[in-house]
């Protein structure tokens, strides 16, 4: 492995930047490593929220933040923010199946179907509900474009396809162009499909499963096990939903047809504006599945170091604590999904940046880290904090976001995620330049990557953020170029993204976490000493929040 990057003040001073004369960023690959291989050991459980792994993660990183001499960011002084979680897990269904023309299909949880529910109730009961194929769900009203036309789907199963209507359109299409093509929108994402079947009212919705789409296979969706996770709202602010999910492409097909249609074409007539739902006549969904559902307190951790002239002025570097804690066993035998790299590695590249941090000269203005609960139960913890800061959203200044960093080696490059979004790509380039690297935009961006991190719940509130995610594009790798960047994409989304063996092992080469490590804690650091605000590029859906809240235009 290379010694870490050293990225030389003289090589920073010689760029146009407000605080262009920053301290070296040095990042240790063998106190990453021993951070990540704590973090995934058995001894914290694979860290679910509201578990015994979840009380050991947080006392770890607390030692951690006060040993490098950081002070309590939370409310009231404290080094945590409550989050209060509705937990539901799934028993074993007492019936699930589809009614149909040809006769009743039994499906299969985890074969034909996977759900969950975000309702505290003890029992999950369908009864002969009717499915509408509602296309891909979008009521854009800016882009023109209403799949639902006002169909009541009270009581009836929302069936959606995933990603934007214009995802597999050919040119000349009607529905060409109007989402971006290739680069998701937030329509696209299967939360928003949740989301929107619930405010058209319907009992259950669910997405037919195409990997392709959605950026990862079977393996993945069916991984939490009937899981699933909210923030605690109130009876008035329930989802609709009594069950949410769903389809194999096999089985979405198979129901397709005992209702006199073709799937395949229905695609086709769904990526166009004039689409109308359509009700697969004589196919109902019947189920009555146990529920077990509890009100869990987890938590985010906030650590900080204090400005010294601004402190009101906040740049906050986050990466989630959680990952998907204890399931069936593996081929080898293994439990816990511990999240190695999702979010092991990011975790453990915040705290050397705050290592660095913390050495040089208190910062003109404030720098927080928050590591968030829930991520990957919907972006919760960091979606809790940004609807409860204890830092205002107009005071805080960018938002830079690790979570999944590639293991394959050093790369030319860094990829870029939300192209076009905001200034901190400028500053991305310029950073990466004394690196050796340059910016490589996200080569999957149908994926919606900008969309399902923790910064996304910032970008939201209108505060402009940055992501680095390994998994956004194939990283130009000094050994093996591009080629060997999505080897490494393929095997890991294709294998361990979400399992048991997101693991640590000796074939780990951390010389690329490092670049971007370095890289995010730059552009921290240079935020933190200058008075420059990033701001968000016309165009952006996110300008508008932004200028609302009178951030000053620097």
């Amino acid at each position: 492995m290379l010694k870490p990057l050293l990225l030389l003040a003289a090589a920073s001073a010689a760029l146009s930047s407000p605080a262009s004369a920053q301290a070296p960023m040095s990042v240790d690959p063998d106190r990453l490593t021993q951070t990540v291989r704590t973090l995934a050991s058995d001894t914290f459980e694979g860290r679910a929220p509201g578990t015994r792994g979840e009380d050991r993660t947080l006392g770890y990183l607390i030692a951690r933040f006060e040993a490098l001499g950081l002070e309590p960011a939370g409310p009231d002084g404290d080094w945590l923010q409550k989050v209060p979680l509705l937990h539901t897990r799934l028993q074993t269904p007492r019936q699930l199946a589809f009614a149909t023309p040809a006769g009743a299909v039994a499906a299969k949880p985890a074969e034909d179907i996977y759900l969950s529910t975000i309702r505290p109730e003890d029992v999950a009961k369908i009864e002969n509900a009717p499915l509408v194929f509602v296309g891909y769900g979008v009521k854009a009203d800016e882009r023109g474009w209403d799949d639902f036309k006002g169909a009541d789907l009270k009581g009836k199963v929302a069936v959606f396809l995933i990603n934007d209507p214009d995802f597999a359109a050919a040119p000349g299409e009607p529905a060409a162009g109007k989402f971006g093509d290739r680069t998701m929108t937030y329509y696209g994402r299967w939360t928003y499909k949740f989301e929107e079947a619930a405010r058209q009212g319907a009992v259950a919705a669910l997405i037919v499963h195409n990997a392709a789409g959605v950026g990862y296979g079977w393996n993945v969706v069916i991984s939490p096990g009937g899981e699933n996770y909210d923030i605690v709202r109130a009876p008035d602010a329930l989802s609709s939903l009594k069950l949410q999910g769903w389809l194999s492409a096999a089985m979405s097909a198979r129901l397709f047809q005992a209702a006199g249609q073709d799937l395949a074409k229905l695609e086709l007539a769904a990526r166009s504006p004039g689409f109308r739902p359509i009700e697969l006549k004589g196919v109902t969904l019947n189920a009555d599945i146990p529920v077990v559902p509890e009100v869990v307190t987890s938590h985010n951790v906030l650590a900080k170091i204090p400005g010294s002239t601004r402190p009101e002025e906040v740049v906050m570097i986050g990466a989630h604590w959680d990952a998907y804690g204890e399931g069936k066993p593996d081929a080898e035998g293994r439990i816990y999904r511990a999240g190695a790299n999702d979010d092991a590695l990011g975790i453990a590249g915040m705290l050397e940046i705050a290592r660095a941090m913390k050495a040089q000269p208190a910062p003109q203005r404030s720098v927080v880290f928050g590591v968030w609960t829930a991520e990957e139960r919907g972006l919760l913890g960091s979606e809790y904090y940004a609807a409860n800061p204890v830092y205002p959203m107009a005071r805080t200044v960018a938002n830079l976001g690790l979570d999944i960093l590639q293991t394959a080696g050093a790369a030319n490059d860094v990829v870029l995620v939300g192209k076009g979004q905001n200034t901190l790509e400028d500053d991305m380039a310029r950073v990466a330049a004394t690196q050796g690297r340059t910016v490589t935009p996200e080569s999957l961006p149908e994926r919606g990557l900008f969309y399902r991190a923790d910064h996304f719940s910032f970008a939201k509130r209108g505060v402009p953020v940055m992501l680095l995610m390994g998994i956004a594009g194939a990283s130009n790798l000094k050994q093996g170029g591009n080629a060997a960047g999505q080897a490494w994409i393929d095997a890991y989304t294709g294998q361990c993204y979400h399992q048991a063996c997101d693991a640590w092992g000796p074939d780990w080469n951390l010389d690329g976490a490092v670049q971007d490590i370095e890289l995010v804690g730059l552009i921290g650091a240079e935020l933190a000493n200058s008075a420059r605000w990033p701001q968000w590029k016309p165009g952006s859906e996110f300008k508008a929040l932004r200028d609302k809240a009178g951030v000053p235009k620097q």
